[in-house]
């Protein structure tokens, strides 16, 4: 099984897999272990990755990057309205209303929504993943940021499916960090004692955020979270392009924000020289080469300057890493460190500030950019069964307050409860009881909007459904199951009508009330992630068990709370099911998932069938320019004048068709092209290693033929080793021997006069097989062995009392043994196994 982390970040991603000897961040096929978040459109195919960065100016209107913060967002969201003018790509209103991106892909319009451009996205690092892995990948854990919204959560998981992925759970990208720093240390406190307290500082290219977190041993705590969504690397690059296109608009009077592509390159060159003002802060150049109207420009910056001119960023620095100890109910000196990942926390100024808030040195322990795709990958392997992992238990929390109001007929009118507060523990699952006669609504929302970096703070409706009134006309008793989920999802997951059946006619007394209101108690308590297990440990939640007991009961039902008259009847309860339907703000149906899953397939095979076609392509270019300078070079000697004349008039047409005809062609016209060649070519190719492999294996041949040849002259001259041999089958050794002989002899005459020009007399491969066949009928006669001859028992103890034992104990065992026989040398090492014999 496949244990991947993905961390999906707003300019370039990262995959982590986790492996025997640790986790590792993988590679894509550039050796580049960060992909750019850049998809590009083509009249034939798709490009993602660095592939599609490469074409950001060249086909800017149909090349979309920074799309991840559209997610779950309206056309008309304010933000999605603020982004547009600064896009080289068409974001449009799509007719769910939501954001989309219209593009032109194999030549006609296409609208695509975000989700399924993520997942194309997510294809990309899935075949990154699967590539190092050697298998097929389907269980992951993806980051997103911690200030994503329900409805931003929902398109992310919707991205997921598209991409054929089961993701395991959305990690905030804070609590993956906090993950990857907390799980190798080996020096936490023990779980009963005070914890460490660890802020974490992410600011990447878009965002900013800080978490502050609580070790023990073995657990991880998140405290709170506080966040600018609008701040990180790439405000730092605007206020770059912003002064250029100043500076250059007047010393070279160019309108440069009227074109996109200008705005662009300058962009890309603004975010090259902040990274190198960031590690040099002496006044640094910035050229660009025909940078519009064919104009040349120069410019320069210095850090100072820079650091100036970004002030107000800068001053949105301290603000969160304020507001996540307010929160915490922490001081500055109860943090015991601070670590600092993202790329844009490497601007020495952004720096500064964080060490000048909490008045220590931060610390880099953590990899920057990978620090959080690692922690997906070990959220991911603690989740998956095919790897141990050490016990770490992880408690996230609500960035937001969550709410529910609901149709209350006691009241006749609205009512409403704070299911979450803000920073409650998540995962986390409570029990709401109802008394209803009727099918009722539940509408979930965030409380705090003015919080959100969102403008529609509702989550859905959730209708609970088939309420119906107790036998005798009373208001039914209806459990609902609240639950935010591992992603941070909200969810009436479960609702349930309880049903009352008594054995007596008699007015139900208090107790089964009680009775009822300690069930549900007991649900609650019994929860099943570790997470809510703590949490329901602790003093805090006692208040929330009172929350989740509230419920609107009718007068009737009021006065079942006053002291029972009769005596105490029999009563059964039952429980049954109720459906629920959901009707998020922004959720794809069933059917247009399936329809996006069933896209995206088609779109994977028409990108493979267009890579297969330039391979094709490419390879007979390639045999075009490989043949024609072999020609002329190590296969000149093997071709004769008119060939080689009409094949490079051959491989030259075929040149001039590749860049006129047949520039655009179907893979199988260029599969035919390489055949034809090849017929031609291929003759030349043979003759050459021929003559270079065939010296080898004749010289092979001869080898074994002197060998066997030795044997021979052994075994007629009477040697020993070979006395026990057949004299018949060594005959048929001679023959096979001189046979063979005979054969290369006559082989390598007839090949030495023929015409290198022409086809070998003999190919490798008939020597070869000779040599196999020689070799299959001599070598079991020679290497028979001798057979065992057993000595005499009076031989035997003679040889014990004045063998070579005792000239052995004297120095001398080496002499005895030469002159012995080879039977009584032989019983020697048997029952002497200390001697020495060489």
């Amino acid at each position: 099984m496949s244990v991947v982390g993905i961390d999906l970040g707003f300019q370039s991603c990262y995959v982590a897999v986790a492996r025997a000897g640790g986790i590792e961040t993988v590679a894509n096929e550039y050796s580049d272990r960060s992909t750019p978040s850049c998809i590009s459109f083509g009249p034939k195919n798709r490009s993602i990755g660095a592939a599609a960065k490469s074409q950001v100016i060249s086909n800017a209107k149909n090349t979309l990057q920074g799309f991840k913060r559209f997610h779950g967002r309206a056309y008309t969201d304010p933000f999605v309205q603020a982004e547009k003018p600064g896009l080289a790509y068409d974001v449009v209103e799509l007719p769910t209303g939501s954001a989309g991106i219209k593009v032109m892909y194999l030549e006609e319009e296409r609208n695509f929504t975000m989700e399924q451009v993520t997942g194309m996205l997510l294809t990309k690092l899935k075949e990154t993943a699967e590539s190092a892995l050697k298998k097929p990948m389907v269980d992951c854990v993806v980051a997103v940021p911690c200030f994503f919204t329900d409805a931003e959560r929902r398109s992310v998981m919707d991205a997921t499916q598209i991409a054929g992925l089961n993701c395991l759970r959305l990690i905030n990208e804070t609590t993956a960090v906090a993950l990857a720093y907390g799980i190798y240390k080996q020096d936490l406190p023990a779980p009963e004692e005070k914890p460490r307290i660890v802020v974490f500082v992410d600011m990447g290219h878009s965002a900013y955020q800080v978490s502050v977190c609580a070790f023990n041993k073995g657990k991880l705590k998140v405290l709170a979270t506080a966040f600018d969504p609008f701040v990180g690397g790439r405000k730092f690059d605007e206020v770059l392009v912003n002064y250029f296109c100043e500076e250059f608009g007047k010393k070279y009077k160019l309108d440069i924000k009227s074109k996109i592509r200008p705005v662009l390159r300058l962009a890309q060159e603004c975010e090259k020289l902040k990274k190198l003002m960031s590690a040099n802060a002496s006044e640094l150049p910035l050229n660009i080469e025909c940078f519009m109207n064919d104009i040349d420009v120069s410019g320069s910056m210095n850090r100072g300057h820079f650091e100036e001119m970004c002030e107000s960023l800068l001053a949105r620095v301290e603000p969160p890493l304020r507001s996540v100890l307010e929160q915490a109910k922490l001081k500055k000196e109860d943090v015991c460190a601070v670590e600092i990942v993202g790329g844009a926390t490497r601007i020495p100024a952004v720096k500064e500030r964080i060490m000048r808030f909490f008045g220590k040195e931060v610390s880099t322990t953590l990899n920057a950019d990978e620090a959080v795709a690692r922690g997906c990958a070990l959220q991911c392997a603690i989740l998956s069964p095919a790897f141990k992992v050490r016990e770490f238990s992880i408690t996230d929390l609500v960035p937001y307050p969550i709410s529910l109001k609901w149709n209350s007929p006691a009241e006749e009118g609205l009512s409403d409860c704070e299911v979450f507060p803000k920073n409650h523990a998540a995962p986390f699952s409570k029990v709401l009881t109802f008394y209803r006669k009727e099918p009722f609504s539940l509408d979930a929302y965030y409380s705090a909007p003015k919080e959100l970096p969102y403008p529609d703070p509702s989550l859905g409706q959730f209708h609970v459904q088939k309420v119906v009134p107790q036998a005798d006309g009373s208001s039914s008793k209806v459990k609902v199951k609240v639950r935010v989920n591992v992603h941070g999802i909200f969810s009436v997951s479960s609702a349930s009508l309880v049903e009352v059946h008594k054995t007596e006619d008699s007015e139900e007394p208090m107790e089964t009330d009680q009775a009822a209101k300690e069930e549900e108690k007991m649900q609650v308590d019994q929860e099943d992630t570790k997470a809510e297990e703590n949490q329901q440990s602790q003093a805090e939640n006692k208040p929330s068990s009172e929350e989740m007991e509230t419920s609107q009961a009718s007068p009737k039902e009021k006065k079942n709370d006053q002291p029972p008259q009769a005596k105490k009847p029999k009563v059964k309860t039952s429980t049954i099911d109720l459906p629920i339907e959901h009707y998020p703000p922004w959720q794809i149906g069933r059917d247009s998932l399936n329809l996006f899953i069933e896209n995206e397939g088609k779109m994977i095979m028409q990108d493979k069938l267009e890579k297969e076609r330039n391979d094709a392509k490419n390879a007979v270019e390639e045999y075009v320019y490989e043949m024609r300078d072999k020609l002329s070079g190590v296969y000149e000697k093997f071709v004769n004048e008119d060939e080689r004349n009409s094949f490079i008039l051959k491989l030259e047409d075929t040149e001039n068709w590749l860049y006129e005809d047949g520039e655009d062609q179907p893979k199988q016209v260029y599969i035919d092209r390489i055949t034809d060649l090849k017929n031609l070519g291929q003759p030349i190719q043979t003759r050459f290693l021929e003559f270079e492999e065939r010296p080898k294996c004749f010289e092979e041949l001869g080898k074994q033929i002197q060998l066997y040849l030795k044997v021979i002259n052994a075994f007629k001259n009477k040697e020993e080793a070979y006395d026990h041999l057949d004299p018949a089958e060594m005959e048929k050794v001679e023959k096979s021997t001189n046979d063979a002989m005979e054969w290369m002899n006559n082989k390598m005459n007839l090949q030495m006069k023929q015409n290198l020009t022409v086809d070998p007399v003999v190919k490798t491969k008939d020597i070869q097989a000779k040599t196999k066949e020689l070799t299959s009928v001599c070598h079991p006669i020679v290497s028979k062995p001798k057979p065992k001859v057993e000595p005499p028992k009076e031989e035997q103890a003679g040889g014990e009392q004045n063998g070579p034992v005792d000239s052995n104990v004297n120095g001398t065992g080496a002499q005895g043994a030469e002159q012995s026989a080879d039977t009584a040398s032989s019983d020697a090492e048997k029952k002497l196994p200390e001697m020495d014999i060489e």
